[in-house]
């Protein structure tokens, strides 16, 4: 079985880019869904696509799955048409909304998948590798949330797929069962797969992903590493505890030079500032016993609202 992956594997590279998304458009109506995007995915890449509710990130999803044709644009996946793509096994989609048949055990949802393909991945190394071997001969109607999602991962992993894409696939999960799943997503990216996922846990990019594409009404506004998404909003976080603290406080706070955003609980106070020299030197005049000061640089959360917000000017694309 590797040497079939390693074969297929190298004439997929050699066919150009994993994903390649040119002049990508879709509109419903008024709203323009997706609008000019322009995207391109290497082969073995984890890539996470972020962005706040109506950014275009699944009507993006869909397209390159060939689940909805573009209005204008291109897409491809390792230099085939999606449609091709999907029917030689090359794309294995885990989707949020994917519903499984109650009365059918793990074991024969997988196996009933796997039939589906030409040269599909071994039955039990599926159920192995998505760490739910244990429950295979488990109904559906009798798994959790987590386990629900975990039968939706072999079920995408069963095609052996060269590109796997994922949309909130630690939903419902817990703690310990999230970090299990991205334990065995490493084992399958090391193998030089592409993995293109989709998550509203921010520490999950920060901590999986090689690159982050950021989407705000339809366009991308951020692309690159973590730390290069995390430059692109510029400033920094300082946080300290005002003794005190009153209606008063807020209002100072508030006025001091450079600050962008503030949030108050108590005496402790977390202020994003553009300038965080001068917005400190401010404080610490305007409130002497100002104490605990730490300054921080912006996390991608911080990132994130900044550059999804929607008075937020469009940087230039972080350099690749």
């Amino acid at each position: 079985m590797e040497t079939t992956q390693a074969t297929r594997g190298t004439r997929d590279v050699a066919a150009g880019a994993a994903v390649r998304l040119s002049g990508l458009r879709k509109h419903y109506g008024e709203v323009r869904a997706v609008d000019g995007v322009e995207l391109t995915i290497a082969p073995g890449e984890v890539v996470a696509l972020l962005g706040p509710n109506g950014a275009g990130k699944s009507t993006t999803v869909d397209m390159i799955l060939g689940l909805s044709k573009p209005d204008a644009g291109e897409v491809t996946v390792f230099g085939k048409t999606p449609g091709d793509a999907v029917r030689a096994g090359m794309i294995g989609a885990m989707l949020q909304g994917g519903t499984l048949l109650d009365d059918l055990t793990v074991r024969e949802t997988v196996r009933m998948v796997a039939k589906l393909h030409r040269t599909p991945m071994p039955l039990e190394q599926a159920l192995r590798q998505a760490g739910i071997d244990d429950i295979a001969d488990r109904r559906a109607n009798k798994l959790s949330g987590g386990q629900k999602q975990r039968v939706r991962f072999a079920v995408a992993l069963v095609s052996d797929p060269d590109l796997l894409v994922l949309d909130e696939p630690t939903a419902a999960m817990d703690v310990g069962t999230r970090r299990e799943f991205w334990k065995s997503m490493y084992s399958f990216t090391e193998s030089g797969r592409t993995v293109l996922f989709a998550t509203h846990y921010l520490e999950e990019a920060e901590e999986f992903a090689d690159r982050v594409v950021l989407m705000r009404s339809g366009r991308v506004v951020a692309d690159g590493s973590v730390a290069q998404v995390r430059a692109l909003a510029g400033g920094r976080t300082i946080r300290a505890v005002l003794p005190d603290a009153t209606g008063e406080t807020e209002r100072l706070v508030a006025t001091l030079p450079a600050v962008t955003d503030f949030e108050l609980r108590g005496e402790r106070a977390a202020i994003s500032s553009s300038d965080s020299d001068a917005t400190l030197r401010a404080l610490m005049a305007a409130v002497p016993a100002v104490h605990d000061i730490e300054i921080s640089a912006v996390g991608l959360e911080g990132a994130f609202l900044s550059l999804t917000a929607e008075d937020h000017t469009e940087p230039e694309e972080a350099a690749r």
